[in-house]
C-alpha cells in the first residue's frame, strides 16, 4: 500500500490509528523493537509523516550545493516537493515548489540554476525571494500578486548543512543551541569553499526507522561491511562500555594531535535521545580516510585542516541523517520516508572546491566503500522488514552494551510522537 492510498483513508479510521499509536508507544517496553503495526501500517506511517518530518528539523543538503544566486536543488518529503534556492543576497530559502496559481510544480529538475522562478504550466514568475513578479494579463486587475507568493519553508542553516522544517510553526526544542556547536566543529573545514563531487540514490524496500536503526550500531558490522572496516574502529565514543584500552590511548594520541591544530573534538549531544550528536574519533591507526585501503581520497586538503589522519567527525541528526567529516572530504547522508515499507536513502561526497576530478580525486574511488556499506546495509533492512511483516514477529531485546544507540534513538521518536499528538 503506497503512501498516496492514504488519500482515501477516513478522518475516523485515521484518528484511531493515532490513538493506537500513543498507546502503543506508551506502554512499549524501551529496551525492545517496536510494536509491528509501527514498521508496517500506512497509517501509522502516515502518523510518522505527521507528527515527525511535517513538524520536526530534517536535514535537506548542503549550502556548497548552491554556491551562487539562483542555484537550487529539490527534494520530496512525503508528498511534498520543497524547493531550496540561494537568494540574490546569499542567504539560503526554502520554499513549497508548488506554483500559487493551480499548484503545479515549479522547478521539475533535481537540480539547476535560474534568475526566476517559473512554472512551466502557464508560466507564472517569482523572484528567489518567493514573491510573485508575473501572473498575466488574465487574472485582471483586481488580482493581488502580493498575496500569492511562495509558501515558505521554516529554514535554518550552520556550519554548511541546510535544515527545513515543513511544520506552521518551528518546533520548540534546543536546536540553536545545536546549530551553535555544528558551526563551532565545522569551522575548520570551511564548507562554503567544497563543492559535490558525487552523490548516489539507493531505494530500500524497509521502513525509514529501521534504516535509522541499522546505522544506529555497529552490532552488525563485522558480519557485513569487510569494505568499511579497514578504516573504521566500531566504537561509538570514549564512553563506549565495549571500548578497550588501546583503542583509548589511540584516542588520547590523536585527541593531543587535534588539539595542537585547534580542531574541536569532545563529544557534544543534545536533546532526548541525543538526537543531535558530534564527535571526533579516530579511525585504524596509519588510516587517513574512508577509502577502501584508507589512504588520500582527493589530494587537496579541506579548509585549514593540515593532518591528514584527522579521523571522522560524526555528526547524527534525528530523524534523517548522519555525516562522516574527514579531512580531504566528507560524506553526508539523508534518509527520506516513502511509504510505510520503502525509504530513499541519499549519500553525497564532497571535495575541495578547486580540486579537479580525475586529477585531484576520482568519485569512484571516493564511493567505493560507502556504495558496498550501502547496499549490505540495504539488504539487512529489506530482510528485517520481510521479517518483521510476518505474524511470527514480535518485539525483541536490545543489547545495551551493543544498541545503545538503537534504545537512544527510539526514546527520541516516542518521544516526539507522543509529544507532537498531543498538539493541536
Amino acid at each position: 500500500m503506497k503512501e498516496i492510498d492514504l488519500l482515501n483513508v477516513s478522518s475516523n479510521s485515521y484518528q484511531e490509528a493515532r490513538q493506537k499509536l500513543d498507546a502503543e508507544l506508551e506502554a512499549r517496553n524501551p529496551n525492545y523493537s517496536l510494536p509491528q503495526a509501527l514498521y508496517n501500517d500506512p497509517l501509522m506511517f502516515r502518523a510518522d509523516m505527521d507528527e515527525i518530518f511535517l513538524k520536526e528539523w530534517l536535514f535537506v543538503g548542503m549550502t556548497s550545493e548552491i554556491p551562487t544566486k539562483g542555484d537550487y536543488f529539490t527534494v520530496e518529503i512525503g508528498q511534498n516537493p520543497v524547493l531550496v534556492v540561494r537568494d540574490a543576497e546569499g542567504g539560503v530559502q526554502a520554499y513549497h515548489n508548488v506554483c500559487r496559481h493551480r499548484g503545479s510544480v515549479i522547478c521539475t529538475e533535481h537540480r539547476g540554476k535560474v534568475a526566476n522562478l517559473v512554472c512551466p504550466y502557464h508560466q507564472w514568475t517569482y523572484d528567489l525571494k518567493g514573491n510573485l513578479l508575473y501572473a498575466g494579463s488574465e487574472m485582471g486587475d483586481a488580482f493581488n500578486m502580493k498575496e500569492h507568493g511562495l509558501k515558505k519553508a521554516h529554514t535554518k542553516t550552520a556550519g554548511g548543512f541546510i535544515f527545513v522544517c515543513l511544520g506552521k510553526n518551528e518546533p520548540e526544542s534546543d536546536f540553536d543551541e545545536f546549530l551553535e556547536t555544528l558551526n563551532e566543529y565545522m569551522e575548520p573545514y570551511n564548507v562554503e569553499n567544497t563543492k559535490l563531487a558525487v552523490e548516489s540514490h539507493m531505494y530500500e524496500k524497509a521502513n525509514w526507522k529501521l534504516v535509522i536503526e541499522n546505522n544506529r550500531e555497529c552490532y552488525h558490522c563485522a558480519g557485513s561491511h569487510p569494505e568499511l572496516l579497514n578504516t573504521l574502529l566500531e566504537w561509538d565514543d570514549t564512553n563506549d562500555p565495549r571500548a578497550p584500552q588501546d583503542f583509548l590511548d589511540h584516542y588520547a594520541a590523536q585527541a593531543a594531535a587535534w588539539n595542537a591544530e585547534g580542531i574541536p573534538h569532545e563529544h557534544k549531544s543534545f536533546g532526548p535521545g541525543k538526537r543531535n550528536r558530534i564527535v571526533r574519533m579516530p579511525l585504524k591507526k596509519g588510516v587517513e580516510v574512508m577509502t577502501l585501503d584508507g589512504q588520500k581520497g582527493c589530494e587537496k586538503l579541506l579548509g585549514r585542516i593540515q593532518n591528514r589522519q584527522l579521523g571522522s567527525m560524526r555528526i547524527l541528526h534525528l530523524p534523517n541523517s548522519w555525516n562522516h567529516m574527514q579531512s580531504d572530504h566528507f560524506i553526508v547522508f539523508r534518509v527520506l520516508p516513502i511509504s510505510a515499507q520503502e525509504t530513499m536513502v541519499t549519500t553525497k561526497w564532497f571535495v575541495h572546491k578547486d580540486a579537479v576530478e580525475g586529477v585531484d580525486y576520482d568519485p569512484a574511488r571516493l564511493r567505493l566503500v560507502w556504495d558496498a556499506t550501502n547496499e549490505q546495509d540495504r539488504i539487512l533492512g529489506e530482510q528485517n522488514q520481510k521479517g518483521i511483516n510476518s505474524v511470527g514477529y514480535q518485539p525483541g531485546p536490545y543489547s545495551e552494551t551493543y544498541e545503545f544507540g538503537v534504545v537512544n534513538f527510539l526514546t527520541w521518536y516516542s518521544e516526539t510522537v507522543r509529544k507532537n499528538l498531543k498538539k493541536k
